[in-house]
């Protein structure tokens, strides 16, 4: 029998509406005036992010917060300080039956419902009573002292799955600074260190093989089907195979560069008249021109304020520092290491993170929702 199994082995659950055992409060609105940064007590009213500082606080640390109004309506966020409640921010007043931080994971596996229960008209607003009425299962509700050991148990757990989570991330947030830092150090290049080509010079462009197809004339199937920003669908044909680089040639990406304006790609593909399509010689030279493409401000070489475009004339414009075959590898080898450790949903760190959060969802549904044999009403 598993340490699970036996924490929860004939434990007797009571269900509650939550407004039976505890109350849901509205906090109370200051005037902007009354907020500033040099003040101690955070506070909350549309969002998890203080809206500013206060000199009194209205909710004790360790309590449970739910957004009530706007975009954010229905978010569920916890302060382990002392805070201000404005009148956007509800918080859950402490009950002698129920742990905190047990009922902040309880209501972050309720917040997909709470959010689609948000009344939309005007501005988006949670009523009160929808939290109320939440049925939350209290585990041995004639044993107060039980029933907290047994919920602190189960926060210790899902806090620990928590934490981890906490620490990849962390951990992955430095590593993309050093990979930033080693690819600006890497491929900058002074004056007459090396020699510089056109990306023309340096890969065939095979743009006039591209072919759009609309949605409503594509064959279903397991081809992917490229655009300016990587895969838009999946088809049954194929018009490439082969590695290949592909360059966004338009869209509000080329300007926002909120995704790689430049991906390689292998295998069979389709890919329509929204990227470029080249081709090079070696993996090293197409992995190198595409880390260089993504480093660089391509704003010189892009047209059209509504609808930017990077043609394939200025494109082929582009130069590119050309070192030596081999210091071409080394670059591309390090710098393989840190994007596949940082955004490998594969091998790299996203995955540990996605295969983590998916563990606390798993046990955090195992915990909170006990046997329906073990209901006693």
């Amino acid at each position: 029998m598993s340490y699970l199994e036996k924490l929860l082995q004939g434990v007797e659950v009571e269900w509650k509406a939550l407004g039976e055992i505890t109350n849901v409060l509205r906090g109370r609105r200051l005037t902007r005036e009354s907020l500033s940064n040099s003040e101690k007590y955070p506070v909350f009213h549309g969002g998890l992010e203080p809206l500013g500082y206060y000199s009194l606080s209205n909710r004790p640390a360790n309590s449970v917060m739910i957004i009530n109004v706007g975009a954010s309506a229905g978010t569920v966020g916890y302060s382990s300080v002392d805070f201000w409640s404005s009148d956007g921010c509800y918080s859950i007043e402490h009950s002698d039956e129920l742990n905190n931080k047990f009922l902040y994971y309880f209501l972050l596996g309720e917040q997909h419902f709470l959010k689609s229960r948000v009344r939309k008209a005007g501005i988006p607003t949670l009523d009160a009573f929808v939290i109320e009425k939440l049925q939350i299962s209290i585990p041995c509700p004639d044993n107060p002292k039980k029933s907290l050991e047994i919920q602190k148990e189960i926060v210790r757990i899902l806090d620990t799955f928590t934490e981890l989570t906490a620490e990849l991330t962390a951990e992955l947030t430095a590593r993309k600074k050093q990979y930033n830092y080693y690819r600006e150090a890497l491929l900058r290049f002074e004056e007459g260190e090396v020699a510089w080509k056109t990306l023309e010079s340096l890969s065939e462009n095979l743009d006039s093989m591209r072919k759009p197809v609309t949605s409503g004339l594509r064959e279903v199937g397991n081809i992917p089907y490229y655009g300016a920003s990587g895969i838009v669908d999946y088809v049954k044909d194929y018009i490439f195979d082969g590695d290949f680089l592909l360059v966004s040639e338009d869209g509000a990406n080329l300007i926002a560069r909120n995704t790689p304006i430049a991906f390689s790609i292998s295998g069979k593909s389709w890919v329509n008249n929204h990227a470029h399509v080249l081709k090079f010689n070696t993996y090293a030279d197409r992995r190198f021109v595409e880390y260089y493409l993504n480093s660089i401000d391509l704003t010189p070489f892009i047209s059209g304020a509504a609808q930017p475009k990077l043609n394939q004339k200025n494109l082929n414009s582009i130069k590119i520092p050309n070192p030596s075959p081999e210091e071409k590898e080394h670059i591309v080898s390090i710098l393989d290491k840190f994007d596949t450790l940082t955004t490998s949903i594969s091998e790299g760190l996203p995955k540990e993170i996605e295969l983590r959060k998916k563990q606390y969802e798993y046990y955090r549904d195992l915990l909170l929702t006990f046997p329906k044999n073990n209901i006693t009403s």
